[in-house]
Order: structure tokens, then C-alpha cells, then sequence
């Protein structure tokens, strides 16, 4: 688990954004708390026997779940993973009983964006506060989505 945490924090560092406003410290202290079964899931990819990849979901209410952490590596970006990764969490959010997968995208994460588009998702409200200007708030109907 030291590996995937190792992952979490260059997230972190490749949004190159203080994620003090979503407790990220707590999270990452914490690590793989907010993202265990039941309500939960952390996804890890390898490829080349190497961490590649991840992916989270956590509940946020009964009918409602968010994706976290979407990443994958520079040397394995344009290789399909982060869509794999996203379908993979999305399926797992179904088989749980979720309606809808909710997640927010920050500015500049446009291939991020395009990806999410693609696999159906929408613009919403915010749905908590993001101190981050241009933040896109985007969820997926799951009941509706293949």
C-alpha cells in the first residue's frame, strides 16, 4: 500500500494546487480509508511490472458516490489506461447499487475532461465548495450508462 500512497502524493504534486481545502493531508495520513468497501473502491494498474496507474471512488451518500484520483503516469499516458482505469470504477460503482457517479475536474485537465465527456458524463452544480476558479463539477448517470 506504501507504493500506492507514493502514487496519491504524485497526484498531488502534478496538479501543482494546495489540496489543503479537501483535507488532503487526512487523506493521504489516513490512506486507503475513504476509499474501502462496502461504499468504496481504489483501483491500482500496472504495466511493465511497474505501479502505472489508479483510480478511486468513494460513497457520498446513499445513491451517490465520487470518483477520486484518476492518474496515471506520464510514460504510460496515451495508452488507453486512464480510460480503462475510469470504466473500471464506474463498473465497480454500479455493482455497489450507486445512480450516480459524481467527480470535479480543474482547469487544464482538458484531456481529463474530454475523457469524462466521452464516457457520458455531465455538467452539474457544484456540489461542495472548490476555492479553485474554473472548476468543472461533472456526474455520470449510472442507471443510463452502459
Amino acid at each position: 500500500m506504501e507504493e500506492a500512497r507514493s502514487l496519491l502524493l504524485e497526484y498531488a504534486q502534478s496538479l501543482d494546487v494546495d489540496l489543503a481545502f479537501q483535507n488532503f493531508d487526512q487523506e493521504l495520513a489516513e490512506f486507503p480509508a475513504s476509499y474501502l468497501p462496502p461504499g468504496g473502491a481504489l483501483l491500482l494498474a500496472t504495466r511493465e511490472e511497474r505501479l502505472a496507474g489508479s483510480v478511486a471512488m468513494r460513497r457520498i451518500d446513499d445513491k451517490n458516490c465520487e470518483m477520486k484520483r484518476l492518474y496515471v503516469r506520464p510514460e504510460f499516458r496515451r495508452t488507453g489506461l486512464g480510460r480503462e482505469l475510469a470504466v473500471a470504477i464506474i463498473h465497480a460503482a454500479k455493482g455497489i447499487g450507486y445512480c450516480h457517479m459524481r467527480l470535479d475536474t480543474l482547469p487544464g485537465m482538458d484531456d481529463a475532461q474530454d475523457l469524462y465527456r466521452i464516457l457520458g458524463f455531465r455538467e452539474i452544480a457544484a456540489y461542495y465548495d472548490n476555492p479553485i476558479p474554473g472548476t468543472r463539477y461533472l456526474e455520470l448517470d449510472l442507471r443510463s450508462s452502459t
